[in-house]
């Protein structure tokens, strides 16, 4: 059973008596069938429901248009000429009840459209249904069926355009977006910078409003991440369409690219100009790597596992083999990350930590002591031979915690599975 209906009579004019009781019967048949478990009923529109009458037609008798206007009060009505910005303002409403099984009813002629805006706007954590409203075109005219499900390539850039264009109209929540930068990295040489949660689109309360990962596990879908990373591009200047992020497995394996491509990694290396390359953080640290002599760069994603692992300078390594750097000239900045104020571990894996140094771990006998990550990757990278002076993570909010600073990080130990992700960056200047 659904827990959310929507009937879409976004282009339905009402202009027989056919149309006009067939959405009579659909709007009373909704209350029987899925009153036990539908939370949110909603008619789209793309203005104020009409009701054309023909003079050659039978006009419809007033108990039966009374009968609609009762029915309808039964349903919240949602209108907009876009239908990017209708089902973005319906997906709203159905995020805020925290609604994922879903019923459209839609005309067949649109059912492919609307799939089409479906896709694009929702991830599979919502499972959608669909059925035929039964009702005719205007002159009473059906397209062929195989009409009805063929949607051409320039409907779908239509689609994409439209969505594109609504969500690149939307203010910026929670304030300003904000980049940390720092000083050690030349800005002559490099864009580099470290995003915070504020300035973008996302509006759950666990990925607003900066958020830069979809995943199909999340609310958030690709085109409202895509938008935040246009906005960040624009303020950081660089060019989205060469961007890459890692892709995590929380082990040590490094894309150098230009190399094939890993299937994962939680490290990438690049000499390559205006390229911008980018590792995920919500609690992990984000790892940005310069060398302004040889001019190359890398990221890496540092999780308990990947620093123990030895990800820092597994990335290190990569550069020094690719692009000839030497470990003097490699300048080391660590993004956000949980503190050893909120991050602990069982104990058998926190001995690992203990192990490299006492310092890392806080509460040792206890059961589940407190690990700190960043003194670990530190300790890791003056071993491997990177210079203490070259390694920055105490300044521009680089060492705050983020599970305890929820104005300014997101953070999957505060925040549970649904969280939200930051990332750290770099790239040449072309």
């Amino acid at each position: 059973m659904a827990e959310a209906v929507l009937i879409d009579l976004f282009d339905l004019t009402l202009n027989s008596q056919k149309n006009f009781q067939t959405l009579l019967k659909t709007l009373n048949a909704v209350p029987h069938h899925h009153a036990a478990k539908t939370k949110f009923r909603c008619i789209m529109c793309c203005s104020n429901i009409s009701c054309e009458r023909n003079s050659d037609r039978d006009s419809y008798d007033l108990e039966t248009s009374n009968g609609l206007s009762a029915l309808l009060r039964e349903f919240e009505t949602v209108s907009n000429p876009s239908m990017a910005a209708l089902l973005y303002t319906i997906k709203q409403k159905i995020d805020e009840k925290n609604l994922s099984s879903i019923k459209v009813i839609v005309p067949m002629h649109r059912k492919a459209l609307m799939k089409a805006f479906i896709d694009r706007l929702f991830t599979d954590v919502y499972n959608f249904e669909f059925e035929d409203l039964q009702v005719t075109l205007r002159g009473g005219l059906l397209k062929q069926s195989t009409e009805i499900n063929m949607i051409t390539t320039q409907e779908l850039e239509a689609i994409q355009n439209e969505i594109e264009t609504y969500l690149r109209s939307l203010p910026a929540l929670k304030g300003e977006l904000t980049i940390i930068t720092s000083p050690l990295i030349s800005a002559d040489i490099f864009i580099h910078g470290f995003t915070t949660r504020t300035g973008g689109i996302s509006y759950i309360p666990t990925l607003s409003s900066f958020n830069l990962f979809s995943s199909s596990k999340r609310r958030d879908p690709k085109v409202v991440v895509q938008e935040n990373l246009r906005r960040l591009g624009s303020a950081a200047g660089f060019n989205v369409k060469k961007f890459y992020r890692i892709k995590t497995d929380h082990a040590n394996d490094v894309w150098v690219m230009g190399r094939k491509e890993p299937e994962s990694y939680d490290g990438i290396t690049t000499n390559q100009r205006g390229v911008t390359i980018a590792a995920l953080g919500a609690d992990c640290i984000p790892i940005v790597f310069a060398d302004p002599v040889k001019k190359a760069c890398g990221v890496a994603h540092s999780g308990w596992k990947g620093t123990l692992l030895g990800v820092a300078m597994a990335t290190v390594n990569a550069m020094i083999a690719e692009y000839g750097c030497s470990l003097e000239d490699i300048i080391v900045i660590l993004g956000p990350s949980v503190g050893p104020c909120c991050f602990s571990l069982p104990r058998e894996s926190a001995k690992a930590f203990h192990n490299l140094h006492p310092e890392c771990v806080r509460l040792f006998d206890s059961p589940n002591p407190y690990v700190d990550i960043r003194k670990a990757t530190r300790i890791l990278l003056e071993q491997g031979g990177i210079l203490p002076q070259n390694i920055r993570d105490q300044e521009q909010d680089l060492n705050l915690c983020t599970s305890c600073h929820p104005d300014k990080f997101f953070s999957h130990v505060r925040d549970g599975l649904n969280f939200g992700t930051q990332i750290g960056f770099i790239s040449i200047r072309e």
